[in-house]
């Protein structure tokens, strides 16, 4: 199928991408990757009157990595913050999880931030993101705001940005040397959308005793599910601790409202979800006494 009949501006500003969407309203959509909105535009699911192109946009192409934090522009592909290095080693989780992002050539197009914005409850990203506790960086007519993650994603591709709004940089904070990440998924083919997701960042320290967790779920309700009780069924534990993983599996389990559709069903989601949990927890916990070792 071909998209319905569309206006295209190719501003080269931030300002003027900004002036193209307080023009149109919501008539407009923002263009990075496009690996998910020309799709959905050749299918008729979406159809924007307007497309404010924003990959010639210098300054939005920016991935800055500091001491305290990573910062990601709106311009930024997904297959250069999987290959630097610096990312890597600030964040490795988003290396964990790009992997799980469609093929390489997508990831070449794609962009971070689109995906984000994009706030498909199946991908990767925003789960990462919320994981991270990153903040969103909107560009509007006002200026810029900050939107924290656990405020930004509202429900099925819906976010917190307004229409005259873009989402110009995603700043994510580093944890701190010793905390050990993970993501995991289960999909029926490598590339798939997933039919559950897990990511993991766990702080573990010399008897291999839990002192920190943070856990965001995709592919199981309407948006990206932060399980903050089953964080908490996992204070004092140690990593060796089934009982204590289970309790944080049951816990996650019923934060959780997954769909049935052709793929799975409900139940097989949450089935599929706590084990998730058990293994990213266990995997990222080993990685953080691998990481306490290197940095002593």
């Amino acid at each position: 199928m071909k998209p319905a009949t569309f206006e295209y501006m190719r501003p080269e500003t931030t300002r003027g991408a900004l002036d193209a969407l307080a023009s149109h309203g919501d008539e407009a959509r923002v263009l990075a990757g496009g690996q998910s909105l020309v799709p959905m535009m050749n299918l008729r699911l979406a159809r924007p009157a307007v497309l404010v192109d924003i990959t010639h946009v210098q300054e939005l192409r920016e991935l800055r990595v500091c001491a305290d934090a990573v910062t990601i522009g709106a311009g930024v592909r997904q297959l250069a913050v999987e290959r630097s290095a610096d990312v890597a080693a600030a964040l490795p989780i988003l290396r964990q999880g790009l992997a799980y992002v469609g093929h390489a050539p997508i990831r070449s197009r794609g962009t971070v931030c689109g995906s984000v914005a994009h706030a498909d409850p199946l991908a990767e990203l925003p789960a990462i993101v919320l994981a991270l506790d990153g903040v969103m960086v909107a560009a509007g007519p006002a200026g810029r705001r900050e939107i924290a993650a656990a405020d930004f994603f509202r429900s099925y591709y819906t976010t917190a940005l307004e229409p005259d709004e873009l989402l110009a940089e995603i700043r994510i904070p580093r944890p701190p040397e010793r905390w050990g990440s993970a993501f995991l998924e289960l999909a029926r083919r490598h590339g798939d959308f997933a039919l559950a997701g897990v990511a993991a960042l766990v702080d573990v320290d010399d008897d291999r005793r839990i002192r920190g967790v943070r856990l965001a779920l995709s592919g199981v309700a309407e948006a990206p599910v932060r399980a903050v009780e089953a964080e908490g069924a996992l204070s004092g534990a140690t990593l060796d601790d089934g009982q204590a993983l289970r309790a944080a599996a049951d816990a996650a389990i019923r934060t959780i409202d997954p769909m049935s559709d052709v793929h799975a069903t409900s139940e097989f989601r949450r089935e599929v979800a706590g084990v998730l949990v058990r293994r990213a927890i266990v995997l990222a916990g080993e990685r953080s006494i691998e990481r306490a070792k290197s940095v002593r």
